[in-house]
């Protein structure tokens, strides 16, 4: 007689991680409101690692899925700095070469 081993348990952190990363990558190219992505993104970032703490102290699945919310929240985190440092040096140029007529 064989025994089954249980299946192993996925972890719910990997799940949402991987979630939040792909929100933050969708909520990118939707104007006015792609500065949530950041938040997606940070919290996205965070509850990766702790998911990679879960899934190695209590031998869980979702590694696949915490990679992926971990790789996607940091795309998306960067992509946004990048938009809000172009839309800075886009002020900036057009401060300084403003004319001034009095």
């Amino acid at each position: 007689m064989q025994y089954q081993q249980p299946p192993v348990q996925t972890n719910g952190k990997a799940v949402a991680s991987m979630v939040l990363g792909i929100l933050a990558l969708f909520f990118l190219i939707i104007p006015y409101v792609n500065i949530i992505s950041i938040i997606l993104g940070i919290v996205g970032i965070v509850l990766s690692k702790k998911a990679f703490n879960e899934i190695r102290l209590y031998n869980q699945g979702g590694r696949g899925m915490a990679i992926a919310g971990l790789t996607t929240s940091i795309i998306a985190l960067s992509i946004m700095v990048l938009i809000i440092l172009f839309v800075i040096l886009v002020f900036v140029f057009f401060a300084s070469t403003y004319p001034y007529y009095y």
